[in-house]
């Protein structure tokens, strides 16, 4: 008998190796781009903090202290209105952020349409607009000639 039969093996090998490589590579990535972003709610509530603490620490001789005791009593207000928004709908923030992600790939989408369409001339609906450009052709009218572009 060989010496690797004799040894028990171990069936959650595959999975403990697979969980080490994950952990690993989540490891990488946290020293090279730091913590990962939290949800939508979280970051909702650090970009309140982050926008309250700058506007806390503008310092303009402009605004007397009377002003800037008034701009310190709207960002507690404010604050005071979102965080319990956020804390009795964190899941509402994540659908929102999900959306606004749909939204953004529908956006791209048309863009990336319309954008093929006109770069293959399709100024042509019939689709026989000349694909190459012939100098000693009298219908080129030259860079200065416009076209309508329709965004419908």
């Amino acid at each position: 008998m060989s010496e690797a039969t004799d040894r028990p093996v171990d069936d959650d090998a595959w999975a403990q190796a697979c969980a080490e490589d994950l952990a690993a590579e989540k490891a990488r990535r946290r020293a090279e781009y730091g913590p990962p972003p939290g949800s939508a709610a979280e970051e909702l509530r650090k970009l309140v903090d982050a926008v309250a603490d700058k506007l806390g620490s503008l310092q303009t001789p402009l605004l007397g202290v009377a002003a800037q005791g008034a701009v310190q009593q709207v960002i507690k207000q404010a604050k005071s209105a979102v965080e319990p928004v956020i804390e009795r709908n964190p899941d509402v923030f994540d659908h929102i952020a999900a959306a606004g992600s749909e939204l953004l790939a529908a956006y791209r989408s048309a863009v990336e349409g319309q954008e093929r369409r006109w770069t293959q001339g399709a100024g042509d609906p019939a689709g026989t607009e000349r694909k190459v450009e012939d100098p000693t052709d009298p219908r080129d009218e030259g860079p200065g000639a416009g076209e309508h572009i329709d965004l419908d």
